[in-house]
């Protein structure tokens, strides 16, 4: 099939694409920039221009294509607000695109669900609507469309897609650590991460794509919980630092945003999606990409 990815050469996009791309389909990734389209079209995909404002383009997208992969996502964590406005209009565009022609949208949504006292599973709904809610409610507003003939699959990703190139929460983490002199980590650290190597969440992607039902929730978590005490050690061995208790306000005012989802206890269990799926994941654990030192700079 002809896909529209946005996100197409973002850190998990520039895995997904080729991964398409090898399984036979075509690709034509958004690109909001010259160094993104030489990117995107570098790897043998078409580039539409165009970002996540630009709700013209994502329709055009989406109506030449025959599904739609969804994974750009601001990321502005000095302005979550504006980061949920702009997806909650980008998903509440593309599944409206959709509407009626049984075509697959999947996008990418939060994994953590604190405050549940086990993992969470792909039937536990976050409850999340509307544009305040985290990631502006746009898993429930695209699921809300698998009953108006879109084939809606929302795809949670681990809090930590790790590998080389990350620049999410642990890499965050080790360049505040690098600047403080030490590796922080909430309390005694038994708060737990779940964690997943990007090559494997473009496994999950494509399958997903071609398979899931619609109203499907899957799961991109390789490794269930990983205990945020290790990761700080794991870390500290890294950078040749030690690791530190602080307090969770202590953290939330160092680490911004950030610091409040490693205070949380967010495990998760992927199992239903590798029963669907037949998802298996096969690439390196988190502390395994943190000592092959791809977060030492």
């Amino acid at each position: 099939m002809r896909v529209f990815i946005t996100g197409a050469s973002g850190f998990i996009g520039s895995a997904v694409v080729p991964e398409l791309l090898s399984a036979g389909h075509e690709v034509l990734g958004l690109a909001r920039s010259d160094a993104s389209a030489a990117a995107v079209a570098a790897q043998g995909a078409d580039v539409l221009r165009g970002d996540l404002d630009d709700l013209e383009s994502l329709r055009r997208g989406a109506a030449a294509a025959d599904g739609v992969v969804h994974l750009a996502n601001k990321h502005d964590w000095t302005d979550p607000a504006a980061s949920n406005r702009a997806e909650r209009a980008a998903v509440g565009t593309l599944a409206g695109a959709l509407t009626g022609t049984g075509r697959p949208l999947v996008i990418a949504a939060g994994l953590a669900v604190p405050g549940l006292g086990r993992p969470t599973t792909e039937r536990d709904r976050t409850g999340a609507r509307g544009v305040d809610a985290p990631r502006g409610g746009a898993e429930e507003l695209a699921l809300d469309h698998a009953d108006r003939g879109v084939r809606v699959v929302s795809a949670r990703f681990a809090p930590t897609v790790h590998g080389e190139g990350d620049h999410g929460f642990v890499a965050l983490l080790a360049e505040h650590a690098r600047r403080a002199g030490a590796v922080p980590y909430p309390g005694d650290g038994s708060g737990r991460w779940s964690a997943v190597h990007r090559s494997d969440t473009a496994v999950l992607v494509r399958l997903a794509l071609e398979r899931a039902p619609a109203g499907t929730v899957v799961h991109a978590a390789a490794e269930e919980g990983v205990p945020v005490r290790r990761i700080a050690a794991a870390l500290a061995d890294r950078l040749r630092l030690s690791a530190r208790s602080v307090t969770a306000e202590q953290l939330a005012h160092d680490l911004p945003f950030v610091g409040a989802f490693l205070a949380a206890d967010v495990p998760a269990s992927s199992a239903l999606t590798r029963e669907l799926l037949g998802w298996e994941p096969t690439g390196p654990t988190l502390l395994e990409d943190i000592a092959a030192g791809h977060y030492d700079r």
